[in-house]
């Protein structure tokens, strides 16, 4: 009589793409993240409106992402056109999910649009928003990757 154990541990596949899509989470929540504090900085700072700041830092993070992952892709030599459409490929769902989980989180706690930049609510309520943020894209970097899109686009480049 054979005894049958059953793992429920992750395949080296998984355990690859898993990893493959936290990087790529990662990586693009840099750049997001780099476009979004600047953006909530500079509207809070000029004393925007809740609507101008998130524009802007939305604006921004796409901006600051799409040159994060642009920048390898014209290091290797390629067109500014075919770096383009790579990232645009490669981060445009990523980024979309980051800056809308993360602009909700801000404008649903309590006070954190109208936080000063020298409070632990606007810088708490920020970084708590782009973890949550990283958070949600991650599930859908994974199944893009899984599928040979996404970040698996610009992967060759990091």
């Amino acid at each position: 009589m054979k005894n049958h154990l059953h793992h429920n541990h992750p395949t080296a596949n998984e355990q690859s793409l898993n990893r493959v899509a936290f990087m790529a989470t990662v990586h693009c929540l840099s750049g997001c993240a780099i476009g979004e504090v600047a953006g909530m900085v500079i509207g809070t700072a000029l004393g925007w409106s809740s609507e101008e700041t998130i524009a802007l830092a939305i604006t921004l993070a796409f901006l600051s992402g799409y040159l994060l992952t642009m920048l390898p892709i014209l290091r290797a030599g390629y067109s500014y056109k075919a770096a383009m459409r790579t990232a645009l490929a490669a981060d445009t769902a990523s980024i979309a999910i980051m800056e809308i989980t993360d602009n909700l989180m801000m404008l649903m706690i309590p006070g954190a649009m109208n936080a000063s930049l020298d409070s632990l609510l606007f810088w708490g309520s920020l970084a708590s928003a782009l973890v949550i943020a990283g958070i949600a894209a991650f599930p859908v970097n994974r199944w893009l990757i899984a599928r040979g899109r996404g970040h698996a686009l610009a992967h060759a480049y990091h």
